[in-house]
């Protein structure tokens, strides 16, 4: 499913994020229902929410935009992938990049840092999170491509 398609088609009724994300997973384009987590520089419940959360979710994180270190690495990329779930999207960053390529997921975020996030398990999960000019609700769709990322309210796919 391609964005530039599902924008066109669906117009207004789909908000399309201001931000450039990087791909880093095997695979360039996914979309599913989202979950969200909201945290700063620690990735506990990153982790969490990778652990249980329904295979074929999109696992938005909100990590405020940091560049100091962090949120996913390779061994959070294979939780995901070994749970079938359809991809991470990062608001901040990754590192572990190069085996994250190899893996047949999808993986965005703003860019590397192969500096670990803390473990102290503060944040919260499945709230309402603001960036890139999107609220991002948990139980909306995502799509992304390499054109770009977008939500909806309703799935947009059969």
């Amino acid at each position: 499913m391609k964005t530039a398609d599902l924008c066109d088609q669906y117009g207004e009724r789909v908000r399309v994020c201001s931000l450039t994300f990087q791909s880093y997973g095997g695979k360039t384009s996914f979309y599913g229902p989202m979950t969200t987590v909201d945290v700063f520089e620690d990735n506990v419940l990153v982790r969490e929410a990778l652990e249980t959360v329904p295979a074929g979710s999109v696992v938005v994180v909100d990590g405020k935009g940091s560049r100091r270190c962090a949120l996913v690495g390779d061994r959070l990329a294979q939780i995901a992938y070994d749970r079938q779930l359809a991809g991470i999207i990062v608001h901040g960053c990754i590192r572990d990049s190069k085996e994250i390529s190899t893996m047949p997921i999808g993986v965005v975020a703003l860019g590397t840092c192969p500096r670990k996030s803390k473990k102290e398990g503060k944040g919260a999960r499945d709230t309402v999170v603001y960036f890139g000019d999107i609220e991002w609700r948990p139980g909306t769709y995502v799509y992304v491509d390499e054109d770009g990322v977008i939500v909806s309210d309703e799935p947009l796919h059969e």
